[in-house]
């Protein structure tokens, strides 16, 4: 059919195309995932448009095999093989440089929310350099697949508040589900064949998985809030919702005097609404944690402050006020200390 001759023609081309100038992937991978961020800064419609296409985009990434059996079956397009092998690298690069700069902005990098983050740095480079991807990655099943499976999670992560307006908790226990059921099928790979004894191997292992990833909600940085603005003051103007000079040394006098104000402007996309909570530690131990409910969608931050008056009987020492989701990952912390 003339179609079909078409469509194996573009194939070709596109294939013949990718093996002559394979650097264009990278860069198409790093402008597009940059170009997204932006979109998702300047015009929350377009945040979503991005997002959906990243995530349909996945669902390709997953089903790819059987598409191209389908797509011979049904059509006779035959699609090369190195052309699904650059399409499936050039969507896990435009997903990481997506992703990413979400990532560094919302990192606690004194925290190991570091660690989180610089594994998805680890992880887009390899996907740029071909040496790595093809002749370390690829050969390497299941560290592809922890590869897919670690990328998705933070796409998912970063997708789901701004698609759904899902809270930080919300979106880290469907990302984390969703990841897990997408992979499971993935995990018949690690077995030499499917009976009761693998079935219950890889429910085991997706459980271990999911357990670990629960377990260290608190190293991941929640991907679309952070703060703006922060200040530690002993004055505030409730009117203007404006903070007093911002300290980083407080007098025990001034503390006794009016107490502390810890005021937080968070950046968070529009439409979502998030209970957050304001922790108040005094060397390392917890001695207050305030709610606080904010909205999504102003440019400078949601406003949120907390005014501490009762503090223990030797307030002196390192202060921190550490600003968490109700899932317990930091979006942000404030020090200070109380000297005599």
């Amino acid at each position: 059919m003339p179609v079909n001759h078409a469509a194996r023609r573009v194939f070709t081309l596109a294939s013949r195309l990718i093996n002559r100038y394979p650097g264009l992937v990278a860069l198409f991978g790093f402008c597009s995932g940059i170009a997204s961020f932006l979109l998702v800064e300047r015009q929350a419609g377009l945040a979503k448009v991005v997002a959906f296409v990243m995530l349909a985009s996945w669902l390709w990434l997953m089903l790819e095999n059987s598409l191209r059996r389908s797509l011979e079956r049904w059509f006779g397009w035959k699609v090369p093989p190195p052309l699904l092998r650059y399409v499936t690298q050039m969507v896990h690069q435009e997903s990481l440089f997506f992703i990413i700069p979400f990532f560094v902005i919302t990192t606690t990098w004194n925290s190991g929310q570091a660690l989180f983050t610089l594994l998805l740095g680890g992880a887009a480079l390899v996907s740029l350099i071909d040496p790595l991807y093809y002749k370390w990655l690829t050969p390497r099943r299941w560290l592809y697949l922890a590869f897919h499976a670690l990328t998705l999670f933070a796409v998912l992560l970063t997708a789901l508040p701004i698609i759904l307006h899902l809270s930080t908790p919300q979106s880290y226990q469907l990302a984390l589900g969703v990841a897990l059921l997408l992979a499971l099928p993935s995990l018949g790979v690690l077995f030499s064949e499917w009976n009761w004894r693998s079935l219950t191997g890889a429910l085991l292992l997706a459980c271990a998985v999911g357990f670990a990833g629960w377990m260290g909600r608190t190293w991941v940085p929640p991907a679309t809030l952070w703060l703006a603005d922060v200040a530690v003051t002993t004055s505030f103007d409730g009117t203007s919702r404006q903070p007093g000079d911002r300290l980083r040394q407080v007098s025990e006098a001034e503390l006794r005097g009016n107490g502390l104000y810890a005021y937080t402007a968070i950046n968070a996309p529009r439409g979502l609404k998030e209970r957050i909570y304001h922790e108040w530690v005094h060397n390392g131990r917890r001695v207050d944690r305030i709610a606080l409910d904010i909205s999504g969608g102003r440019k400078a931050g949601y406003r949120a402050w907390t005014h501490k008056q009762n503090f223990p009987e030797q307030p002196v020492g390192k202060w921190r006020v550490r600003v968490v989701t109700e899932a317990g990952q930091m979006i942000g912390m404030l020090r200070f200390e109380v000297v005599p």
